[in-house]
């Protein structure tokens, strides 16, 4: 059920791009959403593992470098009956862990400095856990084709913009609604292909967080875990870039009020909640 839910959310954004560019352009709009949304992911999928990784300066780690985390990681990937991942360090006080990889094939475990600090074996394994889960569910992937896709209708509502500025299209393209239709495309376009981004990210939270309880063997150890991350997560800053703060355990951007009715990430609250009531049974 959740599978097809998040594939109904991918298919709402990919109709919204191409309905937006229908809009905004025409035949010729409508064909240059579909060029983009194709190239969108011919990038993702074979490249966004590596963008990702050199964005935060990550460094592969062997066995020699890292035993522990290494032989963590091993273990559970065998108990989750996933290959071995690559396992990435970076150099960052926060601790905060992501996954990336197009397909469990080509799966990335990826910590920061900061989280083998203030965690416990126990603890990290829960993370650990969590992230083998995504790679398992695929959804590194799913994820970064909504962020691309959403970004893409942002860009081009301010391709719209600027096309208003300056004069607009020509007369003999099709028509394309009346002006204040337009501007309230551009605005409302970019906020609802948010939301949908949005829907993915939390669903696929919610999942990964289930899968890494059963991979862990107890659900607490990640509840633990992200209790301590959600805390030292706002007391530690972070140089992310928004559009891949969803890909982290926990928002590395730190931010109150009303952003966090905008955060990829559901609830922390939530989260330990459900994983509460993963053991106790109810």
């Amino acid at each position: 059920m959740n599978g097809l839910r998040t594939m109904a959310l991918m298919v709402t954004l990919t109709l919204m791009l191409v309905f937006i560019g229908g809009f905004l352009g025409g035949k010729t709009g409508m064909t240059f959403a579909l060029v983009m949304a194709f190239g969108i992911n011919f990038i993702t999928y074979w490249f966004s593992d590596k963008i990702v990784l050199k964005m935060y300066r990550a460094k592969l780690v062997n066995e020699s470098e890292a035993p522990e985390l290494y032989s963590m990681v091993r273990r559970l990937a065998q108990k989750a009956e996933l290959p071995m991942p690559k396992v990435y360090m970076m150099e960052q006080d926060q601790p905060n862990a992501f996954a990336t990889g197009r397909n469990p094939e080509h799966g990335v475990v990826a910590v920061t400095t900061g989280i083998m600090r203030i965690l416990s074996r126990e603890e990290l394994e829960g993370v650990i856990a969590h992230e083998l889960a995504h790679i398992k569910h695929r959804d590194i992937l799913v994820s970064t084709v909504a962020a691309a896709i959403a970004g893409s209708i942002s860009y081009l509502a301010q391709m719209a913009q600027w096309a208003m500025i300056f004069g607009g299209r020509s007369s003999d393209d099709e028509r394309g609604g009346n002006p204040i239709a337009a501007l309230v495309m551009m605005i409302v376009g970019p906020i609802a292909a948010m939301l949908v981004q949005m829907a993915i990210s939390r669903s696929r939270e919610y999942g990964a967080d289930a899968g890494g309880a059963s991979i862990a063997g107890n659900p607490m150890h990640l509840a633990n875990a992200l209790k301590k991350l959600h805390m030292a997560s706002q007391r530690i800053p972070m140089h992310a870039n928004p559009a891949t703060s969803h890909m982290f355990i926990v928002n590395p951007l730190t931010g109150g009020g009303i952003l966090k009715l905008f955060s990829t990430h559901p609830p922390m609250e939530e989260r330990i909640a459900r994983l509460e009531s993963m053991r106790s049974g109810s």
